[in-house]
């Protein structure tokens, strides 16, 4: 049976409830490798109409116009499976929570640079990439 979503209630005054800890929040990014960042940024701008965001040495974060949610063009060596990365309030409540409801770890919470990831698998075998901004929003960068 599926369970409904739960949330926290907020203070009154129209506030919107907040999800628990442990709830996905929503779809942040989806990763993208590529050989050549330079040549794949100019690619998905004119094929696609995505307009770079920020970059660093190993990727470019590319907006799409009618979500938040980023396709990262990297060329960091990831198994093809951790592609979606989903949106968690804190990757360390999350984590326990998953697994506890029977995810397995597969790599536990490390730092990245908006703040901490980790990949669980589901009873499924399919991988769980998870995320939170613990240390804040990535900055506009030009190369």
């Amino acid at each position: 049976m599926l369970h409904p979503t739960r949330f926290v209630h907020c203070a009154p005054g129209g506030a919107r409830p907040r999800m628990e800890a442990g709830m996905l929040r929503k779809i942040d990014c989806v990763m993208v490798r590529v050989g050549d960042l330079e040549a794949a940024t100019a690619f998905y701008a004119r094929v696609f109409g995505l307009r770079p965001l920020w970059y660093d040495e190993s990727s470019v974060g590319m907006g799409m116009p009618e979500t938040d949610a980023e396709i990262v063009l990297h060329t960091m060596d990831l198994a093809c499976d951790v592609s979606v990365h989903y949106l968690v309030d804190d990757v360390l409540a999350a984590v326990a929570a998953y697994e506890q409801g029977g995810c397995v770890i597969r790599e536990p919470p490390f730092d990245i640079a908006i703040g901490r990831c980790a990949v669980l698998e589901d009873p499924f075998g399919n991988a769980v990439c998870i995320l939170d901004m613990s240390s804040g929003a990535r900055q506009v960068a030009r190369p």
